[in-house]
């Protein structure tokens, strides 16, 4: 049960005044889910009051862990230098907070395809596993984390939790479920005619499940979808732009437009307003992913809040479940519809 204190406060004199074992207070101290919360606070209590503070070189020894997680970033096409997609950055705050909670310090940089991430990362033991936001084309980025599972890197990446057949470390949304809202909102403002802008197969899996709620809504409310009001676009202004005047050019009647993303969404409701259309009254725009910029459109633009706080708590506690052998937490984070102006006013 421990033994009595010494001088120097440590994790045997805690053990002992916690009336538990030393692996115990070990385990507690590093945020394990198997030490009861009950417990965990007590033993965090006595920790602060006795002063003491983690050796983290000392712990890393006897784990062989750094204690370190690597954050990868895929590089995504943006107007500035960044080449990080908004949402992602927005995630990065949480994430940063959900390992400072854990223990843990995070190594920041980019995921590109030719490279081998686990050498640079795990393998050199400067991570013990990988965070991977934004993926690309899926049907190409599956043969990589395929190739990280053989190697055993430990991982967890958001994406799309349905189209990751292996079972990996996956966190996202309800896509589906937040498709199905997103319409369903559309449908209620009085719309009939909905136009979906993003990539809609297996290359985009997070799209096509947008695309599939949407659909389920309309045939809800006896509407049928129409395959000429979806058109492809990725996750930019200028594809958003792109893609609402090619459905323009084409004369297709459409009253409303479901953005696979924030960006698409301006950058279809700038094309609007160079065609002469206003928003929402010709036509109304959500978007998705409640980006920091989609208070500030004109009008503000009604989208699918992802929970980004959650995210990184969830991505962290996945990834920390893959390197420890527990359980991983429920994948699935649930959406928010944030209504504005770009649908109307009730």
């Amino acid at each position: 049960m421990g033994r009595k204190p010494t001088g120097r406060p440590t994790s045997f004199d805690i053990a002992y005044a916690a009336g538990v074992s030393q692996p115990t207070v070990s385990r507690a101290l590093r945020g394990d889910r198997s030490v009861s919360p009950a417990t965990r606070e007590r033993i965090e209590k006595i920790a602060s009051e006795l002063n003491y503070t983690v050796d983290k070189n000392a712990s890393s020894l006897r784990s062989q862990r750094s204690n370190t997680i690597a954050l990868l970033f895929f590089e995504d096409p943006t107007p500035d230098d960044s080449m990080i997609n908004p949402f992602f950055l927005a995630m990065l705050g949480s994430i940063t907070r959900a390992a400072a909670n854990q223990g843990l310090d995070l190594l920041i940089s980019f995921q590109r395809l030719e490279d081998d991430w686990h050498v640079r990362y795990q393998d050199a033991h400067r991570a013990d596993g990988l965070i991977l936001l934004g993926y690309g084309d899926w049907t190409l980025y599956q043969e990589r984390l395929d190739q990280l599972r053989r190697q055993g890197t430990h991982f967890a990446r958001w994406g799309s939790i349905s189209s990751d057949l292996a079972g990996g470390g996956t966190v996202g949304s309800d896509n589906l479920e937040a498709g199905r809202t997103a319409g369903r909102h559309l449908i209620e403002r009085g719309r009939r005619r909905i136009a979906f802008l993003g990539h809609a197969d297996t290359h985009y899996p997070e799209f096509a499940s947008r695309y599939e709620g949407l659909c389920a809504a309309m045939r809800e409310a006896g509407l049928s979808p129409e395959a000429a009001l979806q058109q492809d676009a990725l996750t930019s202004e200028e594809a958003g732009h792109a893609a609402a005047q090619a459905l323009l050019a084409r004369d297709d009647r459409f009253d409303a437009i479901f953005a696979a993303s924030d960006l698409i969404a301006i950058g279809a409701m700038r094309a609007l307003a160079e065609a002469g259309k206003s928003v929402p009254g010709d036509v109304a725009v959500i978007g998705f992913d409640d980006i920091p910029a989609a208070s500030l459109t004109r009008p503000p633009l009604t989208t699918v809040m992802q929970d980004i706080r959650g995210a990184g708590a969830r991505l962290v506690d996945t990834l920390l479940a893959d390197i420890e052998g527990r359980p991983r937490p429920d994948p699935r984070l649930p959406t928010r519809l944030i209504v504005r102006a770009s649908t109307g006013v009730s």
